[in-house]
């Protein structure tokens, strides 16, 4: 009882109450805030992290705009299980390009963190036209009309501008070249595609995601499924090295 009156009085005093709550919540946010001091020495970093293509961004963007990251975490943990069913469990570095990240925890559909490669193009645009023709007790909505959208490319410039702002190592090479580089990664055969691989690297995929004629939102969206975990090779090396 005595713990009950000695809190019946605090609150007798709203000064000395207000003061206690202000000191309660410096220390919650000292034991939040002081390991950012040292971020730089406890974050890894990976030496051939790339940088999002501006499809793959735009991708990102629909992933966003649809809601995908309601259903699908993008972080994978260090238990066991997760590691053997999805693969190498998440690096912080992997997501220092990620404006906002997609780490999550809700998992209604599986985690996609590793998802590039897993399955073909084709696959993709059919899951995501109607996934009951390719995993039949899927419950995820279907998104025909992805296949039917052009993919507006015209503020892609302005977005890897934006983007630079907050640290994303996006040159002025790339910012002027984003609209025509879109459309080169889905064309390996134009002469776009040349420029396209030397400000992003060899590692960049090129090829015609969707497979039609014209630029799509099925395209880029294939395009970013496709990258999910393959932006750097060091968390599957560390898992190989692994005894």
């Amino acid at each position: 009882m005595s713990l009950f009156k000695a809190h019946y009085n605090l609150e007798k005093h709203s000064v000395g109450f207000v003061i206690a709550i202000i000191l309660a919540a410096s220390v919650g946010g000292l034991v939040e805030i002081a390991p950012l001091f040292s971020i730089d020495e406890t974050v890894e970093t990976l030496p051939d992290m790339r940088v999002y293509t501006p499809l793959e961004l735009a991708g990102r963007n629909i992933y966003i705009r649809e809601g995908c990251y309601a259903c699908h975490s993008q972080m994978i943990r260090t238990l066991r299980d997760e590691v053997e069913r999805y693969g190498p469990y998440s690096l912080a570095a992997e997501s220092q390009y990620d404006h906002p990240m997609l780490w999550g925890s809700k998992r209604t559909g599986p985690d996609l963190a590793r998802l590039g490669g897993r399955y073909s193009d084709d696959w993709h645009v059919a899951h995501l036209i109607n996934p009951r023709d390719v995993v039949p007790t899927s419950i995820m909505p279907a998104y025909p009309w992805l296949a039917a959208n052009t993919l507006e490319v015209a503020d892609l410039g302005a977005h890897l501008a934006a983007l630079r702002r907050l640290g994303v190592p996006y040159t002025d090479e790339m910012i002027a070249n984003a609209p025509r580089d879109a459309l080169a990664q889905t064309r390996p055969d134009s002469d776009g595609a040349t420029g396209l691989v030397a400000r992003y690297g060899e590692a960049t995929t090129l090829r015609p995601f969707a497979g039609g004629d014209r630029l799509t939102e099925m395209d880029a969206l294939v395009a970013y499924l496709q990258v999910l975990g393959q932006l750097s090779r060091v968390p599957y090396a560390a898992m190989e090295a692994a005894p």
